[in-house]
């Protein structure tokens, strides 16, 4: 084997290597939201993440080095998959509320399908200050983006004439509530990426609310 084949392989095990380790990461964000979803922040330890995934909750600190990292790690998780579905929705939407239809089928389902649980982001006040500011600004700058959405649909004539902050509230309040009672049933995830796109779209219809 010469110098070239012994480069690729080495990289060959590197990316290997990499890709189980974001693999277990991944695991082990998924155990937390459940678990943090379900007790709270108080209510949750190393242990219970550690038992979900069938580990000591030693090997626990191979990846985080206390809760409050995990449950940072956890909203920054999160506010990527809303950076993610938004982004697809916005590439793929005809209009503001096609838009609006297509982000809210994509998050349901991550929510509901092999990637969920995500966290709800409902123990900001635990995380250190740093990690405060910036999940609040991830926060502050999907909502916002969000409301632009809106406010194009609007523009377009897709979406009824209203209040985009409030408006924009109330469907995510409703979509980031989902973790809190879905707890994994197929049917259930089914009848939810069928419906509640619809659900929490119809009132924006131009027209008239049903």
């Amino acid at each position: 084997m010469g110098p070239d084949s012994s480069d690729r392989m080495w990289h060959l095990a590197r990316k290997a290597s990499a890709t189980r380790w974001q693999s277990q990461k991944d695991r082990m964000l998924r155990a937390a939201a459940k678990c943090f979803n379900e007790k709270g922040f108080s209510g949750t330890s190393l242990k219970d993440v550690a038992r979900i995934l069938g580990l000591t909750d030693a090997a626990l600190y191979y990846y985080v080095r206390n809760k409050e990292e995990l449950v940072y790690l956890c909203y920054l998780r999160a506010g990527d998959v809303g950076r993610e579905t938004l982004d697809r929705a916005i590439a793929e939407g005809e209009n503001g509320l096609d838009v609006v239809r297509r982000y809210l089928r994509y998050h349901v389902e991550v929510m509901t399908g092999e990637r969920g649980p995500i966290a709800i982001l409902s123990e900001i006040p635990s995380l250190e200050p740093l990690h405060r500011e910036e999940i609040l600004d991830i926060s502050r700058r999907h909502g916002a983006r969000f409301e632009d959405v809106l406010e194009r649909g609007i523009a377009d004539g897709s979406i009824a004439p209203c209040n985009v902050r409030m408006t924009g509230n109330a469907i995510m309040g409703a979509l980031n509530w989902i973790p809190k009672w879905f707890h994994g049933d197929t049917a259930v995830a089914e009848q939810v990426v069928a419906e509640f796109p619809e659900i929490l779209s119809a009132g924006l219809r131009v027209g008239g609310r049903p």
